[in-house]
């Protein structure tokens, strides 16, 4: 089923945002960004097909499971959130899954990264008033501490990647987050923590981007205070 995009939705993400005691990060050894949760409205079954080059990607290598191929495909409907592709030439995290954003300008806030990387990577442009709350911190293994921003868009919007930073950004209704298989915990060798998996479409976010997508579900949908910060990342998101 999915969420309807309307005033009670809003009000009930702002309340429970409000009323998080949200865990905040402080590490001089690691550099601050932001990324931007984009709440929008969208058409269900808008997204048959993934504009993204995928077939280049995979280029014959065998996926991980039975019904995973890396598309971005029929997650939309409803109230929804943006989910861009990383363009597959970018020095790191090439081709991965993230929510718009990037590292804090000098003297800019999380608030005004999150803006303004959304306006850059999507082509969006919202005001201040935009903001519902912010989410915990999430300390990567790449040397960020990520503060999210929770973005009421105020409809359908037009998104507009830019193509140096982003191939494809999609509308993943919030209703995708709350899957029966959703999350999914795996284990790694070098890592005592487990390791989170977003089941999405045809493919697994991985955290950082799949911690903040839990904890989209866990407070602004569910209301629980439950942390993500301990889940760890995947090996190939370390560097």
């Amino acid at each position: 089923m999915t969420i309807p995009y309307d005033a009670t939705l809003r009000e009930r993400i702002q309340r429970n945002l409000t009323g998080h005691q949200r865990r905040s990060v402080t590490d001089p050894a690691k550099r601050q960004a932001a990324v931007a949760v984009v709440l929008v409205d969208s058409e269900l079954g808008e997204d048959r097909v993934d504009p993204a080059p995928v077939d280049d990607w995979i280029a014959g290598r065998p996926m991980p499971e039975a019904g995973l191929d890396g598309r971005m495909v029929d997650v939309s409907g409803g109230a929804a959130f943006v989910l861009c592709r990383r363009a597959s030439r970018l020095n790191s995290h090439a081709a991965q899954w993230a929510l718009p954003g990037g590292r804090l300008d000098p003297g800019e806030t999380a608030v005004d990264a999150a803006l303004r990387e959304t306006h850059e990577e999507v082509g969006v442009d919202l005001p201040g008033s935009s903001v519902l709350g912010l989410l915990d911190d999430y300390p990567t293994r790449s040397g960020y501490v990520i503060t999210p921003v929770v973005l009421w868009g105020g409809g359908r919007l037009e998104l507009r990647p830019a193509p140096e930073e982003v191939v494809a950004a999609y509308r993943v209704g919030l209703h995708q987050l709350l899957r029966d298989d959703s999350p999914r915990y795996i284990s790694i060798p070098e890592s005592p923590r487990p390791v989170v998996q977003i089941p999405l479409g045809n493919d697994l976010i991985h955290a950082p981007t799949g911690a903040v997508l839990l904890q989209v579900r866990w407070l602004c949908l569910q209301g629980s205070s439950e942390r993500v910060d301990e889940l760890e990342q995947p090996v190939f998101a370390w560097k």
